[in-house]
Parts: structure tokens; C-alpha cells; sequence
């Protein structure tokens, strides 16, 4: 199965916008497209959920390794995110005290990035 992952330059930020299920299959795919846009140096990301059907654990660990490695090249790492059945998952995980998620990628990118300490 393939997962479509649209990118698009807004300022500082570059923004991922997967679509569809991100599952064992799909999981990976986003993993390396996170992975591929912080090689290039865009280090400032925003992850657009919107398009997202689904998510299961590998998906979610593919958004905590991008976060991860994005602070750790002293990016930021933030999802837009409004869907209730997927905030649920991250508020029962307690990953939305982890992430920080918008409500839309204009209100991700309306602030110059905070660099991770």
C-alpha cells in the first residue's frame, strides 16, 4: 500500500501532508518522508493530519522519531490536527502533551519556529 505524502513550503516551514491510513504498511513510508525533508534541511516541520483516515502505533512512532530527530537539529516539530476520533488517541496516549497541534496550518505557521533547546 502506498501513503501519499504532499509537501509544501510555507515560510520556515515545510509541510507534510500524508492522506489516507497510516498503519504498519503505510508507517514507514511517512518515516522516511519526515526523514528525507530533514536531510534537505527543512528542519521546521508541520504535520498535516487533516487527510488522515487513520492511525495506529507505527504511525505515531514515526510522528515521535520525526520529533525527535527535527529538536534534535534544533527544529520544531508540530501536527494540525482536528479530527476528535485521532486527538482522541493522542490525548489517550498523552502524546498531545507532547506534541504541540493546531487546528489549522495557518495557525502552525503563523508564528516564526521556536528552536528546541
Amino acid at each position: 500500500m502506498h501513503l501519499q505524502v504532499d509537501i509544501d513550503r510555507r515560510g520556515d516551514y515545510t509541510v507534510l501532508q500524508p492522506q489516507g491510513e497510516i498503519d504498519f504498511a503505510t508507517g514507514p513510508q511517512l518515516k522516511d518522508a519526515i526523514t528525507e525533508s530533514l536531510v534537505a534541511g527543512d528542519v521546521h516541520l508541520v504535520i498535516d493530519l487533516l487527510k488522515v483516515d487513520f492511525i495506529e502505533s507505527t504511525g505515531l512512532g514515526a510522528l515521535i522519531g520525526g520529533r525527535r530527530r527535527a529538536h534534535g537539529l534544533k527544529g520544531s516539530f508540530s501536527l494540525v490536527c482536528t479530527e476528535e476520533q485521532m486527538l482522541k488517541i493522542f490525548r489517550i496516549t498523552g502524546l498531545d502533551k507532547v506534541f504541540t497541534i493546531h487546528d489549522t496550518v495557518d495557525e502552525a505557521v503563523a508564528e516564526p519556529p521556536i528552536l528546541a533547546s
